[in-house]
């Protein structure tokens, strides 16, 4: 038998105005419905009703890795520093990562993914082919040291996050591994009723051979995704990639340099010229650890600094700063070109072999024409870096592209034997030799999968919740009076004898536009109202999603309910 909540008893103040700081409808909702409440900049404590939430997404999570075979553990939130620098991402973390010491002082870290501590746990306890494959996972807080934690619960310092890891003896068993969470996922989001889309990524810093995130279209969402329309074709905007074109035979002139005053910006060039911005060449400056490098793209585009950055992680990439010119006469702020320039050039494959392009002369205003890729300056590396536009070819099919918002909740990696490598985890073979283990790691936001949630679902009374996740079944209200009260309370009790989750809406002096009011904006699928037919025994059956209404007797309202 489920138990009743009575919301004259439930410690959840709900509000009429939007939080002056709240920015998306999750943010706002989640915290006039009683859901949330803010601590600090990017703390949140899960009221009554939220914390059902949670722990139903945490439900879904847990029974779909369960049937796949994968072991729950838990693990320190409070981790030492010593793992974490042998796998360099003490360092590579940067000012994301809470440090802190303890009395003696020693370094120690509040973990925000545990690749480290769990590939050390199966060294300590696989010691055997025998012992693999094994999949382990935990539902556990994690921590970022976010600058700006914004948007509610969808990005804060601390969340709670499933992270999953499997350890296996060959590449085709990591593939097995990695096949199997995929599946799973694909249950999870499924059951909780959210509208995703899986798309490739790139690994980055993780590392690995492959990697899909999951992605919930939102407006509120910070990821950007493409999404071609004529194929299946779909990725997160750091993993487009655009096919180089074949060498131009076409012969050009010789390297013209051109009077130019007054033009250190794409615009101010292109119009001065008489040219199209595509024409000329745009070279960015940037440190990569601190080492000065060219970027080359196209002047009529833009380099994507988290494109950059996931290529060429884990170094560090930076702006350069004024500073940065002050001991290099060579590098002419605003007009810097690649030809005999004595740093690293990294180029889009868009500035190919052969082409010809308008850029600077590495004088001052001054520019050079007819500057060609591989006749007058070389590209030491060729990495897809412009921030991706809509009507891009897709690489799969040719056809324009189109960019959607989305909120990111999950992400699978096929890690490979980066974290193996760096402590060793090695298990003795079939042939009696040690064995070097491969990994996946594969994580769900759970806290953010709430958000993620209301910002699908909601409309404009409130929250909206799939039944799955909902923190009841069915939402009764009292209209008011000692009649509709007792009825109220009654049917609750039927409700939970039945086996659902009931909140019934008893409280006393609360007029009835304020219940129906909370009753749409806490988001239970069905409302189920004791009103002006009371004496009869007939209820009102409300569908929050739909609206549709229904009269029916206490008797069928029960049975329509529990069916």
């Amino acid at each position: 038998m489920s138990q009743v909540q009575r919301m004259s008893r439930l410690m959840a103040k709900t509000l009429r105005d939007d939080p002056a700081d709240a920015e998306t409808l999750s943010h706002k909702l989640l915290v006039r419905a009683g859901y949330v409440r803010r601590t600090s900049a990017g703390l949140w404590s899960w009221l009554p009703l939220g914390k059902k939430v949670l722990d139903n997404i945490s439900r879904v999570v847990r029974e779909e890795m369960d049937a796949i075979g994968a072991q729950e553990v838990l693990l320190p939130a409070l981790l030492p520093r010593e793992p974490y620098q042998a796998s360099g991402r003490w360092e590579e973390y940067g000012d994301l990562l809470f440090r802190l010491k303890d009395r003696k002082g020693a370094d120690y870290l509040l973990g925000p993914t545990h690749e480290e501590i769990f590939t050390l746990v199966v060294k300590d306890q696989c010691t055997s082919y025998k012992d693999l494959p094994v999949m382990l996972y935990q539902i556990q807080t994690k921590y970022r040291d976010e600058a700006r934690p914004r948007s509610g619960v969808l990005r804060g310092r601390e969340f709670q996050m499933k992270d999953s890891y499997s350890f296996d003896t060959t590449d085709e068993g990591l593939a097995e591994s990695y096949a199997l969470h995929r599946a799973a996922y694909q249950k999870i989001f499924a059951r909780l009723g959210l509208d995703y889309r899986i798309v490739s990524a790139i690994s980055g810093a993780m590392g690995g051979s492959a990697s899909e995130e999951f992605l919930a279209p939102a407006g509120a969402g910070e990821d950007t995704f493409v999404d071609c329309p004529n194929c299946d074709y779909a990725a997160n905007t750091e993993a487009v990639t655009f096919q180089a074109p074949a060498a131009e035979a076409v012969e050009h002139g010789p390297v013209e340099e051109l009077d130019t005053p007054d033009t250190p910006t794409i615009e101010t060039l292109a119009a001065h010229l008489g040219v199209p911005a595509s024409a000329t060449l745009k070279n960015l400056l940037v440190k990569v650890d601190g080492e000065i490098t060219a970027v080359g793209v196209p002047g009529d585009r833009e380099v994507d600094l988290g494109k950059l950055g996931e290529h060429l992680a884990p170094a560090v990439v930076e702006l350069v700063t004024a500073e940065d010119f002050v001991d290099r006469p060579d590098l002419v702020r605003g007009y810097v070109g690649p030809q005999g320039l004595k740093i690293r050039y990294i180029a889009d494959p868009r500035v190919a072999s052969g082409t010809a392009w308008v850029t600077g002369a590495n004088k001052p205003d001054t520019h050079a024409r007819n500057v060609v890729v591989g006749r007058d300056f070389e590209v030491d590396d060729y990495l897809d870096v412009v921030v991706v536009e809509a009507g891009d070819p897709c690489p799969a099919c040719g056809a324009g592209l189109k960019l959607d918002r989305a909120i990111e909740i999950g992400h699978i990696f096929q890690l490979g034997r980066k974290y193996a490598d760096t402590f060793q985890l090695d298990v003795l073979g079939q042939q009696g030799k040690p064995v070097r283990v491969t990994m996946g790691s594969y994580g769900i936001g759970v806290s953010r999968a709430v958000a993620a949630l209301a910002e699908q679902t909601a409309d404009e009374q409130g929250l909206c919740w799939p039944r799955e996740i909902a923190p009841a079944d069915v939402h009764v209200v009292a209209a008011g009076k000692a009649l509709q009260t007792e009825l109220a309370l009654d049917v609750s009790e039927q409700l939970a004898a039945a086996g659902l989750r009931v909140l019934v809406d008893e409280r006393p002096g609360v007029s009835p536009g304020v219940k129906f009011t909370d009753a749409e904006l806490i988001g239970v699928p069905k409302i189920l109202v004791a009103g002006r037919r009371s004496a009869d025994g007939v209820v009102e059956l409300k569908d929050r999603r739909t609206g549709e209404r229904e009269e029916l007797t206490v008797a069928e309202a029960v049975a329509r309910l529990t069916a």
